[in-house]
């Protein structure tokens, strides 16, 4: 694909993003996710294998059927109250649909069956931009709306979130899979808090990006897109099959890391509120999802060669530094729980 083409398309996803930002209207947000949608599906379909147009298609099929439920919701709202502006959801059915839609849009459980399918199918840089870049618009509409939502159905997609994406990814060989319940589980732990504290939300929303671009950068780095090889990075970049394994842990919400801090941050003010078992059951579920994460830990740490594998070993002459976005990123995703007394301050 042309440079100027991607350029054309990574400016329209920064459009998209910045309207839906920038809007009060439902129809000028709407659009914006549209242009968002109608951006990546080059970007998913640029490699030409029978993969990658499935994956485009599923994605396709997805977003244009939650931006109908979407434009369905908005227009219901606007019957029912006069009203087009995001902070006027007033009716009960149209803020229910309008949340079930944007949950679909974004990957929440129980509808997110096509997130991980379309994340296996496409490249680790495309997949880094819709793991991260394409949660931001519906994000932020989520959190504008659950000021008038209903608090049992956020509770809902935020708690079957945080135990599929655990539940979900216990089972998988392959990392992109894993990445995709992971993100799933996190927008469970973001929206379960949107109603009570949006400012967590938001900060869970900026560190889950963090962790999640350097685990992409990490992979990309390290040609990995199975565990049988991460598994046998070790041998050939030991300093980055550590620094993976740290991070892994640290999307898992390990202490000392940086992924502890949003977790423990959403406990406290779950337990705050008086939602004492709702605090007990995410805590479990993240120990779901921390399983899985120390089980892709031993495998790039512990499982030294020589050992059984049934992929072709790579060439190990053929080094790839780390880049400066990446470093930064590691540093980032490992680092930062120290400055919790000061980035609460400043989200306060």
């Amino acid at each position: 694909m042309s440079p100027y083409v991607v350029s054309i398309l990574m400016m329209s996803l920064g459009l998209g993003t910045v309207l839906t930002f920038s809007s009060s209207h439902w129809l000028l947000a709407w659009m914006g996710l549209e242009i968002n949608t109608l951006a990546i599906i080059p970007l998913m379909a640029r490699y030409h294998h029978p993969r990658a147009v499935e994956a485009t298609t599923k994605y396709f099929l997805t977003q244009s059927a939650a931006a109908a439920v979407i434009l369905f919701a908005s227009v219901t709202n606007a019957w029912m109250t006069g009203q087009w502006e995001l902070d006027e959801m007033t009716h009960p059915a149209a803020s229910a649909l309008i949340l079930s839609g944007l949950a679909l849009k974004v990957g929440l459980a129980p509808l997110h069956f096509w997130l991980p399918e379309v994340l296996q199918g496409i490249s680790l840089q495309t997949g880094l931009i819709l793991s991260t870049w394409q949660k931001l618009a519906p994000l932020s509409l989520l959190i504008q709306i659950s000021a008038d939502a209903h608090p049992h159905l956020l509770a809902m997609f935020g708690l079957t979130s945080a135990l599929v994406g655990g539940w979900g990814g216990m089972n998988q060989t392959q990392l992109r899979k894993i990445l995709a319940y992971s993100s799933i589980a996190h927008l469970g732990w973001m929206i379960m808090i949107s109603q009570a504290a949006p400012h967590l939300t938001l900060l869970a929303l900026v560190i889950y990006i963090v962790m999640t671009t350097a685990a992409f950068l990490t992979l990309t780095n390290l040609n990995a897109t199975m565990t049988v090889t991460l598994a046998s990075a070790w041998a050939k970049s030991p300093a980055m099959a550590a620094l993976a394994c740290l991070i892994l842990l640290s999307l898992g919400g390990l202490p000392p890391l940086t992924g502890f801090m949003p977790k423990w941050l959403i406990l406290q003010e779950l337990t705050a509120q008086g939602l004492t078992v709702l605090a007990t059951a995410v805590a479990l579920a993240a120990l779901l999802s921390l399983y899985f994460y120390l089980r892709l830990s031993y495998a790039a740490a512990l499982t030294l060669s020589p050992h059984t594998t049934l992929s072709t070993a790579a060439w190990r002459t053929k080094k790839s530094r780390p880049t400066l976005p990446l470093s930064i990123m590691i540093v980032l995703a490992t680092s930062l729980l120290p400055l919790t007394p000061t980035i609460l301050g400043l989200i306060n």
